[in-house]
């Protein structure tokens, strides 16, 4: 199987709107929706997961040994350097809290819990938290033939969805949040994939169309409905759309959106520590405060982009061990939160 250039233009714009959020919220601003990127990356990661794994049979053992090289040391290293940050400067990281129950918490994906919500050190690490939850469930779904696999993996998940309403507070119902259902719709849209099924490139095109129309729909009309209505599915049309419209054509990598895609997992974690340091910065300087929003957003994204070629990208290739080849799937799972 290719690699889905579509996908990573996709992890692309999910990144960006993330920081638009967090740029927007410094800001006073109301980019709200921007926060909706972690919904676009939650069914990407359903999607790309079932792919890899049905492309290529993994052990439960192996595919989550995969999944903590890849996400665990360079959040690891955010989180250290966050910490530290927190500790010198704690008037510039406003909503932190750093507390060593929460340090160590953070490190292992069972943070603070503030209002019902998980609150790492890295603040948007609580994203994480829900990922690693997705891949222990998806590893003790491996143990099932593949035959049955899915359905397996879809009861499961459905199951911790229908108890959260009666769990007590804490992290039994933090953690059971139907949030988890778009990893689900992920998985659904990759088992479809792998069927051979295609849909006309028209009606592809317009589900795209469709979920980002419903996207700004959906928070006007209806902005009391659940995450998982309002923004979840949007995101599942966005997705399904631009995996099945890429199907019938090969298209031609755009290099910087392709780029971005790949950096997508650094400019998420590292955008909010960068931005703080860029905005001290520019406060310093004395720039005015009507070219800040714009000069820390650019900055932020140049010194993230920087940081996966630094960091991430090198960490990765020492940690994973090379092959002769790989399908396209694997190479975007490579990339994957």
């Amino acid at each position: 199987m290719r690699e889905l250039n579509g996908i990573q233009y996709l992890r692309a714009l999910a990144a960006l709107s993330v920081l638009g959020f967090h740029l927007s919220e410094q800001f006073g601003g109301s980019f709200k929706l921007g926060a909706a990127g972690v919904d676009i990356f939650f069914v990407i990661s359903g999607f790309i997961m079932w792919t890899t794994t049905a492309s290529r049979p993994t052990t439960p053992k192996r595919f989550i040994w995969r999944r903590i090289v890849r996400i665990v040391p360079l959040y690891w290293i955010i989180t250290f350097i966050t910490a530290v940050a927190i500790f010198a400067r704690p008037q510039f990281f406003y909503g932190h809290v750093l507390t060593i129950p929460n340090f160590l918490g953070s490190l292992f994906f069972v943070p603070a819990i503030q209002n019902g919500e998980l609150h790492p050190i890295v603040i948007q690490g609580w994203t994480l938290c829900y990922e690693m939850m997705f891949y222990v469930l998806f590893a003790l779904a491996l143990f099932w033939p593949r035959t049955t696999r899915f359905w397996i993996l879809a009861g499961m998940l459905v199951t911790v969805a229908i108890l959260h309403p009666f769990l007590p507070e804490g992290y039994a119902f933090t953690f059971s949040d139907p949030i988890l259902l778009e990893f689900l719709a992920g998985v659904f849209i990759g088992q479809f994939w792998m069927s051979g099924a295609r849909f006309p490139p028209a009606l592809a095109v317009a589900m795209v169309v469709l979920g980002f129309a419903a996207f700004a729909g959906l928070e006007e009309l209806a902005p009391g409905t659940g995450r998982i209505v309002r923004w979840g599915v949007p995101a599942i049309l966005i997705v399904a759309g631009m995996a099945f419209a890429e199907r019938n054509s090969s298209w031609k990598p755009i290099p910087v959106l392709r780029f971005l895609g790949d950096a997508s997992y650094s400019i998420y974690l590292w955008h909010v520590l960068v931005g703080t340091v860029v905005t001290a910065g520019l406060l310093r300087l004395g720039v005015s405060a009507e070219w800040q929003p714009a000069a820390i957003g650019i900055l932020s994204l140049l010194f993230s982009a920087i940081l996966y070629l630094l960091v991430e990208k090198p960490l990765i290739s020492a940690l994973t061990p090379r092959r002769r080849s790989a399908s396209g799937v694997q190479k975007m799972a490579a990339g994957a939160r």
